[in-house]
């Protein structure tokens, strides 16, 4: 537990008489109702604290960043074949960081890398909306469109994935949603929205329709996009990112207690 002032002052670019002032002129709530006494203890780990209607999140804890991941490069700490991995290209200081999920080797664009496994853990296997680039060779089908729409079960789904993956059968939920960019007989581009991050998904998807994904790009994962970060380069969450990320986790957390996790 902590003061209100103090916790406020912590968490956000107020000072502490800032913050005095703030809660003492009604601008602040907690858990829905305003609280005009400094001294109020909060809960920082369960507490909801609006100031002028912005939310003050306890992001310090832990760290989030996001790198756009160029073509070539692996997801991984070390390659045997002395191949290219991300770690190569991040700043020493983020060695220890973990990657959300992976992309695979011809793959670029948003990865994010956080300091915090659960963090790392409830992204990774949460439903949160990815956006994609995808070029492919030849045209989209309806089959395809019917696919994306109503999803579908692959019981071979080994083509478009690693020669050493052992993933035989693949479930695809429905898409989110897609928009056709361009369609025609040499190449086509698409933007899709998938709730998923299974293994080669988006390539093992077009596969099965015998379509070979030419060119794939990640350019958002839930609230984070690329903007104008440059191949190769890195970013810290903004604070609307972590906001958004810090409501995620606390909704998280209160569905594990629901269900009696830990």
């Amino acid at each position: 537990m902590m003061r209100l002032n103090k916790y406020i002052a912590h968490h956000s670019s107020y000072s502490r008489r800032e913050a005095d002032k703030a809660i003492q002129d009604g601008y602040v709530r907690v858990d829905g109702e305003i609280q005009d006494n400094p001294a109020t203890q909060v809960d920082e780990k369960e507490v909801d604290v609006y100031v002028s209607g912005k939310q003050v999140t306890p992001s310090d804890k832990y760290t989030v960043l996001v790198y756009n991941k160029p073509k070539g490069e692996l997801v991984t700490k070390s390659d045997p074949k002395g191949r290219r991995t991300i770690y190569d290209g991040l700043d020493k200081k983020y060695k220890h960081f973990i990657p959300v999920g992976r992309l695979d080797y011809a793959t670029e664009g948003v990865l994010l890398l956080t300091d915090a496994s659960k963090i790392a853990t409830a992204l990774m296997n949460s439903n949160l909306e990815r956006i994609y680039k995808v070029k492919i060779k030849g045209e989209v089908t309806p089959e395809m469109e019917n696919s994306m729409l109503n999803g579908m079960t692959i019981d071979d789904a080994s083509a478009g994935g690693h020669s050493h993956s052992k993933i035989t059968s693949m479930t695809f939920a429905p898409f989110i949603g897609y928009k056709i960019q361009k369609n025609e007989h040499n190449y086509s581009i698409l933007k899709i929205a998938i709730s998923e991050g299974q293994n080669r998904e988006i390539r093992r998807f077009f596969a099965h329709f015998g379509t070979e994904v030419a060119d794939l790009k990640r350019i958002s994962f839930a609230e984070v996009e690329l903007n104008n970060l440059p191949t190769g380069k890195t970013r810290f969450l903004t604070r609307s990112e972590y906001s958004a990320l810090y409501t995620f986790m606390k909704a998280e957390k209160k569905l594990k207690r629901e269900r009696g996790e830990k």
